[in-house]
């Protein structure tokens, strides 16, 4: 891990917010109280600079379609259906730094894993850039390794032949798709998975992902946990009964 400077603490209003282009992404760091914070700046439902929106010092909304978040942890309010890319920020000397992470480390699921476990992961993992319209797999492709979203937007559509829908949601850094790979029974894809623009992925054999865990059953049991949870938050959004 690295970090970048992204500004002074004196750049920063009180209880107000400013946004920056860093590393071809762009970060807000919003300032509540005595504390700083960092997440996408582009607002994750359509493309809306957020810096643009309204901010109290405790919750942000969107000015397009008044989606709203609350700084301190950067999860949805109100009409908001997505939370909000966080950034790792460190402060020191008057400074704001933002700690660089890996897409794996920033994957919900994994996040309660040991770091040797982490390890052995970022090991298996494949680092793969994709161009805009390339698909990385399609209904009824064999269901062999899941992804992990580095940078760039997938989209995905559910149904068979001609009659495909939208699934309705959208991915950020982090996120983990392809995850029937480590489902038993699950040997065929359930969805087209489609690079929006261009993106880089994280890919990782199924087979590969679940022998590691093996190996630590703690992390795997708090693996698996999560994984549950990420996909009835999907199969929900999608609409599937």
């Amino acid at each position: 891990m690295g970090r970048v400077l992204v500004c002074k603490t004196a750049d920063i209003p009180e209880n107000g917010m400013k946004a920056y282009e860093l590393g071809g992404r762009r970060v807000l760091i919003a300032q509540a109280g005595d504390c700083y914070y960092a997440y996408q700046g582009i607002c994750p439902h359509q493309e809306v600079c957020l810096d643009e929106g309204i901010y109290d010092g405790s919750v942000l909304t969107c000015h397009q379609h008044l989606w709203q978040w609350d700084i301190t942890t950067g999860e949805p309010m109100g009409l908001a259906e997505a939370p909000l890319e966080r950034y790792q920020l460190e402060v020191a000397d008057g400074e704001i730094f933002v700690v660089h992470t890996t897409a794996l480390q920033a994957a919900e699921i994994f996040t309660t894993a040991s770091e040797e476990t982490l390890a052995r992961l970022n090991a298996i993992a494949r680092r793969e850039e994709h161009e805009a319209g390339s698909a990385l797999y399609d209904i009824g492709d064999p269901a062999d390794d899941l992804y992990i979203l580095e940078s760039g937007r997938v989209e995905f559509l559910i149904g068979r032949e001609e009659r495909t829908t939208s699934a309705g949601f959208m991915l950020r850094r982090g996120e983990v798709f392809g995850w029937n790979a480590m489902l038993e029974h699950q040997p065929s894809r359930i969805a087209r998975a489609s690079c929006l623009e261009k993106s880089v992925v994280l890919r990782m054999s199924g087979k590969e992902t679940l022998k590691v865990l093996e190996a630590d059953p703690a992390s795997g049991f708090n693996v698996m946990r999560k994984l549950s949870s990420l996909v009835t938050r999907y199969l929900t959004l999608s609409g599937a009964k």
